[in-house]
């Protein structure tokens, strides 16, 4: 099998040819750190691993008087590109530039100013300032904030020309500037997440309201998706999983708005990778019920998280892909190369069983010995369905 095959086959829930091996996002300030500034296409060549490409072009929905911000800028980490119309203008500010970089993001709307502040430094950006700071922010917000399409004609010249190479992924999309693919998840970057939940129990239905705008602009741009050929599109995030919520809230606050999202993505056409960073044994059955393609990270208890990757498997392994489980931070750095062999080995005999499954880190590395990542990759090709 080439990778595109390797990687459907264990999506699909039938048996490649061997274990498929990949990474989630390649940090750019590792490969500028360590490898010379390398391209994602070449890092994964250097490796012999199975390849993604990540992408994620918006339109702007002319029918509502949408259009691209002529003062377009890169868009960061999981951020939409922007996006304004007459009733929802964007300005920047740089406040400083030093150790981190701070940026004040404001949004112009007929009722009302909302602004956001962001630091940064060469690894990644955070939020020192949320968006949402009254309880009627959300008002201005569900009345005026613009809606990002899929431009499915960038996706589709992207994904001929990937060809066979490897999978074509992407993300539902996620508020201005900064946000997360879930509809919690952005609340969270909106409101912060422990006034967040702080809020579902204080005034919950307040929280369902946000949520809801949050889900509307993420259905229109689900409903832009068909036709698109992305294998396998993102949803979720971390401060859905149980290290940080307890399963009660997730059940009713998090599930029904992300099970709406992917049923909505399955009517495109398009495939769901449902990524929980953090605890996830408590609401393994909880998120296999939201019936995505795919459930990430299963991250393990060394790394912060709680995973049973064997346990895991049993429990879910028959109804979705399962895709990380890798211990990274203890085994791209500070081992042997046979230590890093044996962990990979470990995967493979407690989630491989049957196919259905993609050895990858649990999340990001800013950090790697090469030799190690090397070690990661042969050990995987070497793990075999026959």
């Amino acid at each position: 099998m080439n990778s595109k095959q390797r990687f459907l086959a264990a999506l699909d829930g039938r048996l490649p040819d061997r274990l498929p091996v990949t990474t989630h996002h390649v940090m750019p300030y590792f490969l500028e750190q360590t490898l010379g500034a390398i391209d994602n296409e070449a890092f994964f060549a250097e490796f012999g691993l199975d390849p993604i490409v990540w992408i994620v072009p918006h339109r702007a929905d002319t029918s509502r008087g949408d259009y691209l911000s002529p003062d377009q800028e890169e868009p960061g980490f999981l951020a939409s590109e922007q996006i304004e119309n007459d009733t929802w203008r964007i300005r920047k500010e740089t406040l400083t530039q030093g150790q981190y970089d701070t940026t004040r993001y404001s949004f112009d709307t007929p009722k009302g100013t909302l602004s956001m502040v962001l630091q940064s430094n060469n690894q990644t950006s955070w939020v020192v300032e949320h968006v949402i700071k009254e309880k009627k922010d959300i008002d201005l917000i569900g009345e005026f904030v613009t809606q990002p399409l899929c431009n499915v004609d960038a996706v589709n010249v992207v994904a001929q020309a990937w060809s066979q190479r490897g999978l074509v992924r992407g993300h539902i999309c996620c508020f201005d500037f900064f946000g997360q693919p879930g509809c919690w998840q952005d609340a969270c970057c909106l409101v912060g997440t422990q006034r967040l939940i702080m809020a579902t129990f204080d005034d919950p239905s307040w929280v369902h309201a946000l949520l809801t705008i949050l889900r509307e602009r993420k259905l229109a741009f689900i409903r832009s998706l068909k036709g698109a050929r992305y294998d396998i599109l993102e949803l979720g995030g971390g401060d859905a999983s149980t290290t940080v919520i307890s399963p009660k809230v997730f059940r009713e606050f998090v599930a029904p708005y992300d099970a709406e999202l992917i049923r909505a993505a399955h009517k495109a056409g398009q495939r769901v990778s449902y990524h929980t960073c953090g605890g996830m044994m408590p609401i393994l059955e909880d998120i296999a019920d939201m019936q995505p393609d795919a459930m990430e990270t299963f991250t393990p208890v060394d790394m912060g998280g709680d995973v049973d990757l064997e346990q895991a498997k049993k429990r879910i392994g028959d109804k979705v892909c399962m895709i990380g489980g890798f211990d990274q931070l203890h085994f791209f750095t500070g081992c042997t190369a046979e230590e890093t062999k044996n962990e990979v080995r470990r995967c493979f005999e407690a989630a491989g069983a049957g196919g259905g499954y993609i050895l990858c880190p649990s999340d990001h590395f800013f950090e790697a010995n090469v030799e190690l990542i090397r070690a990661f990759a042969d050990a995987a090709q070497e793990c075999r369905y026959e």
